[in-house]
């Protein structure tokens, strides 16, 4: 056994992205015969395949399954030393692979995405979801992804960053403001029907749970996969639900009734990453987030608008965030 060299993972990671030889060939600049070749060989040097062919085609083999993250991992070692050289103190370029709870996924993951992106466009980010928090740990544990989002602190070998507290408020139809004390206890919930997250993800057991410790049994009037699909659910007047304060904002600029609870449901985003210096890019983002997020708090907490609702202060919050990619996007316009 000769051993891999980074040619050949580049090579076999091209098949798996691209889905077959031929396409990894021509993104490659490759003759199709050469890339066969060249995984006709690995395979060989590691004794085991890689693929299986399935007429014209092929799939991972268990054993490509399993080289699939060392392999992302390794490349982004590589690529990192490379531009440690060359182009450490600016990020001109480069990857993000990141894994998020599908409950962050939306927001604020996207809305940090997008702003990264507006600022380094040349960067290319790939995001993968997980609906707890060992699917996610897995996903950066394994290599597949260098950094996580998640709302609890990773145990074991991985690292783990607080970012910032989320805040849970109570959204209720149009047209019933005049039902809801501000704020609502939350043990005075017990006849309402909710809107929750599908069984298995980490809102829908982390309001269960609150419900349940204040004596509430939720009654379920519907049960949606997609977080975003609450908002919608709860304008229709169908339930009520209990969503996150920048979830909220949008709901409450559509019309919507949001109330906060007694006592105020908090959890945290954490950021998850294995041990050692993160590649410039995924470093660079990490602070734009943490950034980012340093303007919403300090915003929703200023002294200044402390008479103000909670969710008139996150709406604040937004819009002054809007304004700032607004002139990121436009320079001299303001």
């Amino acid at each position: 056994m000769t051993g891999m060299n980074l040619r050949q993972l580049r090579y076999f990671l091209a098949i798996v992205d691209h889905g077959g030889v031929h396409r990894a060939a021509e993104a490659l600049h490759i003759a199709q015969s050469s890339l066969s070749q060249t995984m006709r060989a690995l395979e060989r040097d590691l004794g085991t395949e890689l693929f299986h062919r399935v007429g014209r085609g092929l799939v991972l083999a268990p054993a490509g399954e399993g080289l699939v993250g060392p392999a992302r991992s390794i490349l982004r070692e590589v690529t990192s030393a490379e531009r440690a050289m060359t182009d450490i103190a600016a990020v001109r370029a480069g990857s993000i692979d990141i894994a998020t709870l599908s409950d962050l996924a939306v927001d604020p993951v996207s809305t940090w995405i997008a702003s990264f992106l507006m600022d380094h466009p040349e960067v290319r980010c790939r995001v993968e979801q997980g609906d707890n928090l060992a699917a996610v740990t897995e996903m950066v544990r394994t290599g597949a992804c260098e950094l996580g989002f998640v709302s609890a602190p990773a145990l074991g070998d991985l690292e783990s960053d607080e970012l910032v507290e989320q805040r849970y408020v109570l959204i209720a139809p149009p047209g019933s403001e005049a039902r809801w004390p501000d704020p609502v206890p939350v043990r005075s919930l017990r006849d309402e029907h909710f809107v929750l997250a599908q069984q298995g993800t980490g809102t829908r057991e982390y309001v269960e749970q609150l419900l349940r410790e204040h004596g509430v049994e939720p009654r379920i009037a519907v049960e949606i996969r997609q977080r975003e699909a609450v908002v919608p659910l709860v304008l229709s007047g169908c339930a009520v639900g209990i969503v996150p304060l920048r979830v909220a904002v949008g709901f409450w600029q559509r019309g919507g009734v949001v109330r906060e609870l007694d006592p105020m449901p908090t959890t945290k985003i954490y950021a998850v990453h294995r041990q050692g210096r993160l590649t410039p890019a995924t470093a660079a983002f990490l602070d734009a987030a943490k950034s980012s997020l340093d303007h919403w708090v300090d915003a929703v907490t200023a002294p200044s608008a402390a008479h103000a609702p909670l969710i008139e202060r996150a709406a604040a919050a937004f819009q002054a965030w809007d304004r700032r990619a607004a002139l990121r996007a436009h320079p001299g316009s303001g």
